[in-house]
């Protein structure tokens, strides 16, 4: 599996990384069955674990912790993300009124030290920021998160669904760098591509990650784009990726000079084996863009 060093900081991830948004989603959540997830991922090569702190209802990092605090060696074997700054209304917070979002000082320390207790580990390889957040106050929150690296709870800071000018007003306000911004991007979810932002990450110098490289499982629907698509996908999977259609909309990924990390996610042991064969895929530049007008449904300009 290829490693990739995030930009201005002693961190590496893996190029594929597991993200665990469904944990507590799964029919079994004990710790034997997470173990598993777990064990299979690293087997892998896939070190790199994805979380956020309100991944099913606030629970996912409880029921990852689980595995890590019965085995506290398996923490030395992987590296830890997760996100804040989303504030759920959900009844394990009763008295907010409202969904929100929450870039204050307090809130995300709060939220860090929630993380960590779950997870059972004194520090993060990284921490982002959810979501923009229309009241941030840059210099507080800039701050915040530079006091965080130089406590060691974090190794490294970033972003997520952030905008150019947003990550650059953040940044202005920091001593160290934001080296990610993880935005959705797939076959199907390709504005990053051409708006503008995966060129500026590049400029910036901060790495890319993608969420639901799968587009939320529509590849595999019945929409329009899909059925387009998924037949180029289909045909560079059987001759490539053993008949994994899954296997090949990373590769369209993994194909681009950016160096994209897809975070993957399924709860399906037999699907998480196997995904390190993406990284054996290779797709050239007509095959790149065969499935790109493919997905738009229209040639390039």
């Amino acid at each position: 599996m290829q490693r990739i060093h995030l930009p201005n900081t002693d961190v590496e991830l893996s190029r594929l990384v597991y993200g665990v948004w469904r944990l507590a989603d799964d029919q079994d959540t004990s710790v034997d069955h997470v173990r598993a997830k777990i064990d299979t991922a690293l087997a892998e090569g896939i070190t790199t674990f994805d979380h956020a702190d309100i991944y099913g209802n606030y629970e996912c990092e409880i029921l990852f912790g689980t595995a890590l605090a019965a085995d506290p060696a398996l923490r030395d074997k992987m590296e830890l993300v997760s996100k804040c700054d989303i504030a759920l209304a959900t009844d394990k917070f009763p008295n907010r009124r409202v969904k929100h979002y929450d870039t204050s000082a307090g809130y995300i320390n709060a939220s860090v030290e929630n993380s960590l207790s779950h997870l059972h580990t004194d520090h993060l390889d990284l921490l982002l920021i959810h979501r923009p957040d229309p009241l941030m106050n840059a210099a507080e929150t800039g701050a915040a998160l530079d006091a965080l690296i130089d406590s060691g709870k974090t190794r490294a800071v970033g972003v997520s669904n952030f905008g150019v000018h947003e990550w650059r007003l953040l940044q202005a306000n920091m001593k160290h760098p934001l080296c990610v911004n993880q935005i959705e991007m797939s076959v199907l979810e390709r504005s990053a591509f051409t708006d503008g932002t995966l060129a500026a990450m590049q400029l910036d110098q901060i790495q890319a990650m993608a969420w639901s490289p799968l587009a939320g499982g529509q590849i595999f629907g019945s929409d329009d784009a899909a059925k387009r698509v998924r037949p180029l996908l289909e045909d560079v999977a059987q001759s490539k990726a053993q008949g994994r259609v899954d296997l090949a909309a990373f590769a369209w990924l993994l194909a681009h000079p950016a160096g994209i990390l897809p975070v993957v996610g399924t709860n399906n042991i037999d699907r998480i084996k196997g995904l390190a064969q993406a990284m054996d895929i290779t797709i050239d530049r007509e095959t790149w863009f065969e499935i790109w007008t493919a997905a738009a449904g229209q040639e390039v300009p």
